[in-house]
Formats: structure tokens, C-alpha cells, sequence
């Protein structure tokens, strides 16, 4: 087996991989319902949202490894580094779950993301400017998506709206984390990279709210938990995500299709 790559701990690196890495796990979760979806129609549609998904986080890889000084490619940065060097909020990683769990974490996600992309697109980095340009477009669609599925679901009938509210209570658990600021952030903002998490929580807030109130579910109460995958402290559940993701290129390292 191939060795882990090591990651240098530089701030501007960890913001790109942080981002990144939400999109690759959230990606690699959603590919999953490939085969599973509850009709073929959306289980295209869960496919493709997991290929944009990967396609962002493939941009931002390829950019972090550009700025790591290490010489890294997209391929190594996904495959081969170790749990604890895996930015992603812990949110991202949780269990696929049912379809109505999966619908939530889209449309928590998709609604923070596109916050983020927006943001980004007044980035002191033109690459980081020009992807966020193109991801833009489809994090609005996934959001709208996940929005369309959340009120059918939630305003749906008595079983779906039940799924619904046990699924948004766990979800909800996680979401403190998508608005945490660290020294990253400070470096982050300081240097005209990105902005804050912090400053998505109130626009975040007001776009789920709206959401939720058209899908007769109420905004749960805020939690006192913390997860801390961002800062490369997961869940028991990542893994065996990675051992998934990364057995083939660890096994037969450099292969080629």
C-alpha cells in the first residue's frame, strides 16, 4: 500500500481544503443513491448532483495542491492523505440515511455552499474567483432541488413528514459547525482569500427558515453540541468512507484506466 501524502499546515491551505473536501465527501455520500434512488428519475438526478460536486472539489484540489508547494494533484490530495488531513465538516459524512435525510443535509449543504460561492466570487485569487464563477450556477440549482423535495416531503403525508422532522433533528446537531471561526478564517479574511464562516450563519439561517416554514417543519431549537471535522476530528463514520474511496489508489497506486 502507497503512503499517505503529508499536508502542510499553512492557513490559506487548510481554508481551499476545507472547502474542497465538504464538496468531495458530500459528493462521494450522494453517489451512494447511484442504483438506490426512489425513482430512476431522481436517482439520475442524486447521480449528477454527486458528479458537480466532485467536479468543484476536483477544481479546488487542483488549486490547493498548486498552492500546497508540494507538488500535489487532485488525485493525491483525494486519495491518499490520512482522516485527520480531511477538512470537511463532519455534517457531510454522516451516513447516507434515508431519502428524506439526504434531501435535508442537500439542502443545508447546497444553501451553505452557494453562500460561499457568492462570497468567493470577490476573492483576491482570480482561479478561486473563476470557480466559484461556474459553481455558483450549480449550487443554486442543487439548492432549489433539495428546497422543491423538502416542502414535498415535509407538507406531504403523515409517514414523509415524520421522516422528515427525525431527520432534521439530527441534522441540526451539525450545523453549528458550518459557522465556526478558527485562525483559518482570520488568515482567510485578512488576505481577501474568503469570507468567514461566520458571515453565512444569518443569511443561511433566513434562506432554510424560509424553506422549512413552506415545508410545515420547525426550525429546531439551536444545539450546544460541536462537531469539529473541519478541524480533522471526525465521526466514527468517516472511516470507512475513506477506506472506501481510497482503496483503489492505494492498492494499485499511479493506475491509470
Amino acid at each position: 500500500m502507497i503512503s499517505s501524502i503529508k499536508i502542510p499546515a499553512a492557513p490559506e491551505l487548510s481554508y481551499l481544503l476545507r472547502l474542497a473536501d465538504t464538496c468531495l465527501i458530500s459528493g462521494q455520500r450522494l453517489g451512494e443513491w447511484c442504483g438506490h434512488g426512489p425513482i430512476l428519475e431522481e436517482d439520475i438526478a442524486l447521480s449528477n448532483l454527486a458528479l458537480d460536486l466532485i467536479g468543484q472539489s476536483r477544481a479546488l484540489l487542483t488549486l490547493a495542491g498548486e498552492r500546497s508547494g508540494q507538488g500535489y494533484d487532485e488525485d493525491q490530495l483525494a486519495f491518499l492523505r490520512d482522516e485527520v488531513d480531511y477538512r470537511n465538516p463532519t455534517l457531510a459524512e454522516l451516513p447516507r440515511g434515508d431519502f428524506a435525510f439526504t434531501v435535508l443535509r442537500n439542502l443545508m449543504l447546497s444553501t451553505w455552499l452557494k453562500l460561499m460561492w457568492e462570497r468567493l466570487r470577490d476573492s483576491s485569487d482570480a482561479e478561486l474567483t473563476a470557480i466559484a464563477g461556474k459553481a455558483l450556477k450549480e449550487a443554486r440549482y442543487h439548492q432549489q432541488h433539495a428546497a422543491d423535495w423538502a416542502v414535498r416531503l415535509g407538507d406531504g403525508t403523515e409517514e414523509s413528514h415524520r421522516r422528515c422532522e427525525t431527520a432534521l433533528a439530527t441534522l441540526w446537531l451539525y450545523t453549528p459547525e458550518l459557522f465556526e471561526d478558527d485562525s483559518v478564517d482570520a488568515a482567510a479574511t485578512a488576505a481577501g482569500l474568503g469570507p468567514a464562516w461566520s458571515q453565512l450563519q444569518e443569511p443561511w439561517l433566513a434562506e432554510i427558515g424560509e424553506v422549512l416554514g413552506e415545508a410545515k417543519l420547525a426550525v429546531p431549537p439551536a444545539p450546544t453540541f460541536r462537531s469539529t471535522g473541519k478541524r480533522g476530528l471526525h465521526s466514527e463514520h468517516m472511516g470507512y468512507l475513506l477506506a472506501e474511496m481510497q482503496y483503489l489508489q492505494r492498492a494499485y497506486p499511479g493506475g491509470a484506466w
